[in-house]
């Protein structure tokens, strides 16, 4: 496993503490910034990381803000990406289990480390299901490339 890793300057604190989780538990990441608390924006540390995710150079991503909202948003434009913001285990561990979620954002306003650490080990941890929700996921994926869903069967 291989991590894509990306913050602003507010969720620099919350990202620090993640690469050294990320690195008691032996998991290789690389950080796509920014590495400096200097105001700054954060569509510009997202795409590189969620377009390194969407290539398959990572097998996920984790991105850092002060809700987590915007770095959703940026990294949710990169055809392939499917970021979540979660505040909770539980929504983290769903959302790849039946989203098959690749990317992963925190607010460091919203979380504090050691519950982010939590989610991150609930997102890491929990594998995609597949089976009655590869239907649904194909049908974002329709989304994705025509803005369309597909005709359904039966009317």
């Amino acid at each position: 496993m291989t991590v894509a890793l990306a913050s602003d300057h507010v969720g620099l604190p919350l990202k620090q503490a993640i690469m050294a989780h990320l690195d008691e538990r032996g998991i290789s990441y690389r950080d796509f910034g920014t590495d400096s608390e200097e105001r700054c924006d954060y569509p510009q540390f997202a795409l590189p990381a969620a377009k390194a995710v969407a290539a398959g150079e990572y097998t996920c991503g984790i991105l850092c803000c002060g809700t987590g909202v915007g770095m959703s948003i940026a990294a949710n434009k990169v055809k392939g990406v499917r970021c979540v913001v979660c505040s909770d285990g539980y929504s983290a561990a769903l959302s790849r289990a039946h989203n098959d979620t690749n990317m992963l954002a925190l607010g460091s306003r919203v979380v504090g480390a050691g519950l982010a650490v939590q989610i991150v080990d609930w997102f890491l941890d929990t594998p995609y299901e597949g089976g009655r929700h590869a239907r649904r996921l194909e049908q974002i994926r329709e989304i994705e490339r025509s803005g369309e869903l597909p005709a359904r069967e039966g009317g």
